[in-house]
């Protein structure tokens, strides 16, 4: 799994990495409407986790940039509570979920999976491209109806590849989206 973090506070970035590191979740940091747009245009991503309490108070910008860039992304934010509105503004403006500060790293990550399996059920369980069709409830490879024996991660390989389709998939993604390894320049895994 790869996700965009759009957060301002280092501290928390350093712990939320810490526990992706963990999770073998790879991903990217922005900070600003244009690093969302550069990001959200040359990447793919799983979700997003978005801190709508940026100090500059462009939080509900930055949420409304990504979900203008990405339609379909599910979209995490986080913010205090405290505000009166909060919550309802942050899911108003295409927040899939919202995790009130303070919370516990687990608790995010729970709310992660939980708007990223709701996203896979509703872009549904087959995926077609002409007489391809990968039906990702049991895992079945057809093409013009005859069955298609593979690997997993050859699976998930043609599963990245069909969920991205009609776009340029990097080397650099594939390795994130079907090995789960951050960017590492000198692995050759795509190749082998």
């Amino acid at each position: 799994m790869r996700i965009l973090v759009i957060e301002h506070d280092s501290s928390f970035v350093a712990v939320l990495k810490k526990e992706l590191d963990g999770q073998k979740i790879a991903f990217d940091l922005a900070h600003s409407g244009e690093q969302i747009r550069a990001l959200a245009a040359s990447q793919s991503y799983d979700a997003a986790v978005l801190d709508v309490d940026s100090p500059n108070g462009d939080g509900a910008a930055a949420l409304r940039e990504l979900r203008a860039a990405r339609p379909h992304i599910p979209i995490v934010a986080i913010g205090a509570e405290v505000r009166a509105g909060h919550r309802a503004q942050a899911l108003d403006l295409g927040a899939d979920e919202f995790v009130g500060k303070p919370f516990k790293t687990a608790e995010l990550l729970g709310r992660l999976r939980t708007a990223t399996q709701r996203s896979a059920r509703q872009a549904g369980p087959v995926l077609r491209l002409e007489n391809l069709e990968l039906s990702r409830d049991d895992h079945r490879v057809t093409r013009a109806g005859q069955k298609i024996r593979l690997t997993p991660k050859e699976f998930a390989l043609l599963e990245c590849l069909l969920t991205n389709a009609g776009q340029c998939v990097t080397r650099s993604e594939i390795v994130r989206h079907v090995w789960h390894h951050s960017d590492d320049p000198l692995t050759n895994i795509v190749d082998v």
